[in-house]
């Protein structure tokens, strides 16, 4: 893998995002933000959004201005994870509002791997702040494989039906993959190799399900935010191997 790429490719999503944003003009390109639509200061919000996605993200493309990128960016998604708290209190049996917790959270855990791996290798804090990021993400893709347990007809809908031997498969199988990874991740067992793979996985995701229906619809904000969503987790999984790779830990 080519290095320090997960980060740029964090980066680059979340200024496609935000810039997607003010082009749309709609809350609902950020699913934690739909509850705004109607809502009199939404403009004030979109704007707010889009400005710290593409601020955040373009400052974390160079390392110079890394760290300060990861704090935006890092604030951005903690606060959507944050938007899913109350549908998660409301019915905490319901694992939709979970998942949907879990998916934001990854993204905010790569902005903590991103933040540690371009601080200075004598800083103190650096190897606990990664070791925490870490430990975010390994949950969170233990998330994933929950959320497509409890969802797994779901989940077969959305596998291409041309894909042998049947779409069924391929939802169990991926569903073993994100606990295999997330138990790498966790453990420090094979880690590295668990996040590359976990890498390409997440990208063959979105040019396999997400690219042919965005070429179907592509006036449909809902599936261009879940593209951009599963890009910013291929590049979470992505700096996390970096991270892995750049100090030694597997």
């Amino acid at each position: 893998m080519i290095r320090d790429f997960g980060r740029r490719l964090y980066g680059t999503i979340a200024v496609v995002y935000g810039a997607l944003t003010l082009y749309w003009h709609d809350a609902h390109t950020w699913p934690p933000l739909a509850a705004l639509a109607n809502a009199p200061y939404r403009d004030a919000v979109t704007y707010l959004v889009a400005a710290a996605a593409i601020g955040g993200g373009l400052a974390i493309l160079w390392r110079r201005t890394a760290r300060a990128g990861a704090m935006v960016l890092g604030a951005l998604f903690l606060g959507f994870s944050v938007f899913y708290l109350p549908g998660i209190v409301r019915a905490p049996l319901v694992y939709d509002s979970w998942g949907n917790f879990f998916e934001q959270f990854s993204i905010f855990s790569g902005a903590l791997i991103a933040y540690a791996s371009v601080a200075a290798g004598s800083v103190p804090w650096r190897a606990r702040v990664g070791a925490i990021g870490r430990a975010c993400f390994g949950v969170s893709v233990l998330s994933f494989a929950l959320e497509q347990a409890f969802y797994l007809h779901a989940t077969a809908t959305l596998v291409p039906k041309w894909m042998p031997p049947d779409q069924t498969f391929w939802a169990i199988a991926t569903t073993i993959a994100f606990v295999l990874a997330a138990l790498a991740i966790l453990s420090g067992l094979w880690a590295l190799e668990a996040s590359r793979l976990l890498t390409a996985m997440l990208v063959l995701f979105a040019v396999l399900v997400w690219f042919p229906a965005l070429a179907a619809n592509p006036g449909s904000h809902f599936i261009g935010s879940e593209t951009a969503e599963t890009f910013a987790i291929a590049a979470a999984a992505w700096i996390l191997a970096d991270y892995l790779l750049a100090t030694g830990r597997r």
